[in-house]
C-alpha cells in the first residue's frame, strides 16, 4: 500500500533540496527520521516534517505501523521562480532568480498486507419512478415572483460642463517639452 505526502512551494532551490532528499531514498521510515534529525542542512527539517506527516497518514488512514514503512520514492520538482533585480554598477541591473520547489514523498510497506484496506463506498441505485414524483413536486411548489424594473433616471450632470472649453479652463496639462524647459540639468 503506497502512502503519499507532499510539500509545496518551499522557498529553496530544488538542487539544494535534492541533496537531502536523495539521502533518504530507500531507507526505512525510522532510519530516515534519525538521519534527517541529525543532518545539518536547511531542507532536512522540512523533509523530516514531511516524513512524519506521511507516517501519520499511514497510521491514521491505513492502520500501518511506522516500523513497517520505507521510503519508496522521493521527488523534488521545480516550482515557480520569483524574479527580482539587483542594482549593479553604471545604472545596470542583474536578475536574481529566487527558486521554489515541491517535494513528493511515497512510502510503501516492507511486509504488504498488514494494514486495513479502504472500504469501497456503497452506491444506492434509485429507479426513475422513485425520483420523478419528488422532482415534479418541487417544480410545482416553486413559483418565482415577478420582478418590477425601475426605469433609468436622468444621467448625472458632468462636473465641469459639457463643452471642451470648460475642460481647458479647469485642467492645465503640461507637455513634455514644457517640463524639459523647467527642469534642466545644466543652465544655459
Amino acid at each position: 500500500m503506497q502512502i503519499k505526502a507532499s510539500l509545496k512551494n518551499i522557498r529553496m532551490a530544488p538542487r539544494k533540496v535534492r541533496l537531502t532528499a536523495n539521502l533518504i531514498k530507500g531507507m526505512s521510515a525510522p532510519r530516515a527520521k534519525a538521519q534527517l534529525a541529525f543532518l545539518v542542512k536547511k531542507p532536512a527539517s522540512l523533509i523530516l516534517k514531511l516524513v512524519n506527516s506521511a507516517i501519520a497518514n499511514a497510521k491514521h488512514n491505513f492502520d500501518i505501523e511506522a516500523n513497517n514503512l520505507f521510503v519508496k520514492a522521493i521527488t523534488v520538482e521545480a516550482g515557480a521562480t520569483l524574479k527580482r533585480w539587483m542594482p549593479r554598477a553604471m545604472g545596470r541591473a542583474s536578475a536574481i532568480r529566487k527558486r521554489t520547489c515541491s517535494v513528493i514523498l511515497v512510502l510503501d510497506e516492507l511486509a504488504p498486507g498488514s494494514g486495513k484496506k479502504k472500504a469501497a463506498p456503497e452506491i444506492d441505485i434509485l429507479k426513475a419512478d422513485e425520483v420523478l414524483p419528488e422532482i415534479k413536486e418541487r417544480e410545482t411548489t416553486k413559483e418565482l415572483p415577478a420582478k418590477t424594473l425601475k426605469p433609468p433616471g436622468p444621467a448625472p450632470a458632468r462636473p465641469h460642463g459639457a463643452s471642451s472649453k470648460s475642460k481647458e479652463k479647469n485642467f492645465s496639462r503640461q507637455t513634455f517639452g514644457n517640463i524639459k524647459k523647467m527642469f534642466r540639468r545644466k543652465s544655459i
